[in-house]
């Protein structure tokens, strides 16, 4: 009877081992697969944002540059599925939403050098490092403005690089601008070709409105933009200048030009500190990622498996915390620019 007992307890044992390794197998199995599907499926949700990840994989960007086109195109995947959620509802009949998203796409693909033309901007970061005078500024003015701040000696090494960094930021609105300028004349000159007057008659008046009115607001903050780099250059950094971070700068400026009241102001102030210190934390990640990439490309050399494995974890986790504090950072910057977008419009009515 015992020894009855023995082989059922025994039995028991073997079966209950057998489940748990065929649900361990089965878990690491579905973990895989499901694994296999992400990979399968693509960084993206929209196929075609996936075809523009691949390819600018293909080209030599740098680490920086590729996590800053994930950031960009990580916004347009969010606001194209907002579009198609739009769309399904019937929300979007004019179709001004989804001319808006191709806009904005063929800016990000000629920030990044993927729009066919060729640019030297491919091998530049977010931050400054050495090697910034073959850069070019691609503007007489802004070089002779430069070139006057750099021989003023009103400028520490550091507030050059501030400055610099600065006029690069021009030089991508300006970029932007002419992007969006040509592509709304695109769309104009095909309104106009339309032979048939009923179709033209369809153009709603306020599309265009819409698309002038973004042009207006980017050739406005241009403007403000070139008149305080203008005034820095001549008479050096203000000690009580409340922002230092270019962006920053743009939207304090705008935001006093809005239709806010003084505690919607000073509400905005305190939201732009904030918003200053996570540009800083996402600097400081670039940099930390750009300095990995160096060494893992230095390591790579050696032959050192176990030091290589290292360096990959941890360029793995700076990719991904860049990549993270991109979009966040991109994200805050396209609700602040938008509530100071829709104060503007408030002050022309």
């Amino acid at each position: 009877m015992a020894a009855a007992r023995a082989l059922v307890v025994a039995l028991a044992a073997f079966l209950l081992a057998v489940s748990s390794q065929a649900s361990k197998y089965s878990r690491e199995a579905n973990e895989g697969l499901a694994d296999a599907k992400r990979r399968e499926a693509g960084e993206f949700r929209v196929v075609r944002l996936n075809q523009i990840w691949e390819k600018a994989q293909r080209l030599h960007l740098s680490a920086v540059k590729l996590a800053e086109l994930h950031s960009d195109l990580k916004i347009q995947e969010k606001d194209e599925l907002s579009w198609k959620k739009l769309k399904a509802e019937g929300l979007d009949e004019d179709g001004e939403k989804e001319a808006k998203l191709r806009r904005n796409l063929n800016v990000i693909m000629a920030k990044y050098g993927m729009n066919g033309k060729k640019d030297s901007h491919l091998t530049d970061t977010n931050y400054i490092k050495d090697g910034t005078e073959s850069d070019t500024l691609d503007d007489p003015r802004l070089e002779k403005l430069w070139s006057k701040a750099k021989t003023s000696g009103k400028f520490s090494d550091e507030e050059l690089d501030k400055l610099w960094r600065e006029f690069k930021h021009h030089k991508e609105k300006i970029r932007e601008y002419n992007i969006l300028l040509e592509t709304v004349s695109r769309t104009e000159d095909i309104h106009k070709n339309v032979i048939n007057p009923s179709e033209e008659n369809l153009v709603k008046e306020e599309i265009l409105h819409n698309k002038h009115r973004e042009l207006k607001e980017k050739l406005r903050s241009i403007n403000q933009g070139f008149e305080r780099l203008r005034k820095v250059s001549h008479q050096g950094y203000d000690a009580t200048s409340e922002f230092e971070e270019p962006r920053v700068i743009d939207l304090w400026d705008m935001a006093k030009s809005a239709n806010f009241t003084e505690k919607e102001l000073e509400s905005f102030r305190e939201e732009l500190k904030h918003f200053e210190a996570k540009i800083e934390k996402h600097h400081h990640y670039q940099k930390q990622l750009e300095i990995s990439h160096e060494k893992l490309k230095h390591i790579e050399g050696t032959g050192d498996k176990e030091h290589l494995n290292r360096n990959r974890e941890k360029y793995a986790m700076l990719e991904e915390k860049t990549k993270e504090l991109g979009y966040k950072v991109k994200k805050h910057l396209q609700d602040l620019s938008s509530r100071i977008s829709q104060g503007l419009q408030h002050n022309e009515l």
